[in-house]
């Protein structure tokens, strides 16, 4: 297996521990877990070849980096990380509801509302699988509970609203209309771009989605001295240059 992937599949574990969140994912000694509907567990160790197959194909991969190599903000750092993947999710909606619960807070901030809403609305499993304790709530529970939730009541009223329009029907998955589901989320009360662009990056599979108000790509454009309009040379590949911009720093 060429170096690249195992930087791309060491780069996705550190990427999910980042966001991961207590009850539901937990990472220790290179290995990422998490509970699925069933119940399951699911392990992502960053040593295990067959893990590339849950990040995205190849074929992305090496296309995004051809695309990239050549540009001088983002050149040296496809030379330095070569064959890094968009982390997709196993639930479009969980990752839909994490989005919201992130707006305009830190990613701590957003694993303590999530691990929150967690132990109120998720489903126990029969044992602990060691720290692991609880299945992600379904969106008809989160929708019951989002009103008690600690964050501000039009936040509140974003999660409810975004998981009732879940269970009514609304797919985020890859292969949906990328423009139509896009509308359709900005339609919500709550759902600005910068939510739905990272839904779109994750959930649906856009590999050009951008979100240039982020505070971490602003940070890394910044750091890297590129102007805001780099990112047009960077199309159709900006969902990999998000990535690589948030690895950088």
């Amino acid at each position: 297996m060429p170096d690249g992937s195992w930087i791309s599949l060491n780069a996705l574990v550190a990427f999910l521990a980042k966001r991961s969140v207590p009850g539901v994912e937990s990472v220790h000694g290179g290995v990422y877990r998490r509970t699925l509907a069933g119940p399951a567990v699911l392990e992502l160790p960053a040593s295990s070849p067959a893990a590339l197959r849950l990040c995205g194909s190849a074929e992305a991969s090496a296309a995004a980096d051809e695309h990239l190599r050549s540009d001088p903000y983002l050149g040296p750092l496809v030379a330095e990380r070569p064959g890094m993947r968009v982390p997709g999710t196993v639930d479009g909606a969980e990752l839909a509801v994490r989005a919201v619960l992130g707006q305009q807070v830190t990613l701590a901030a957003a694993r303590g509302l999530a691990a929150r809403l967690v132990a109120m609305a998720g489903a126990p499993l029969a044992a602990p699988d060691g720290s692991l304790t609880h299945v992600w709530p379904a969106v008809e529970r989160v929708a019951a509970v989002a009103d008690r939730l600690p964050m501000p009541r039009a936040r509140q009223r974003a999660i409810a609203g975004l998981a009732r329009a879940l269970a009514g029907g609304l797919a985020l998955e890859p292969g949906v209309d990328l423009a139509a589901t896009r509308a359709e989320l900005l339609a919500l009360p709550g759902i600005g771009p910068w939510t739905a662009e990272y839904v779109a990056m994750r959930a649906l599979a856009d590999p050009d989605a951008w979100l240039p108000t982020d505070v971490g790509v602003r940070q890394a454009l910044k750091r890297l001295g590129a102007p805001p309009e780099a990112a047009d040379r960077w199309r159709p590949f900006r969902s990999h240059a998000v990535i690589r911009l948030w690895a950088s720093l």
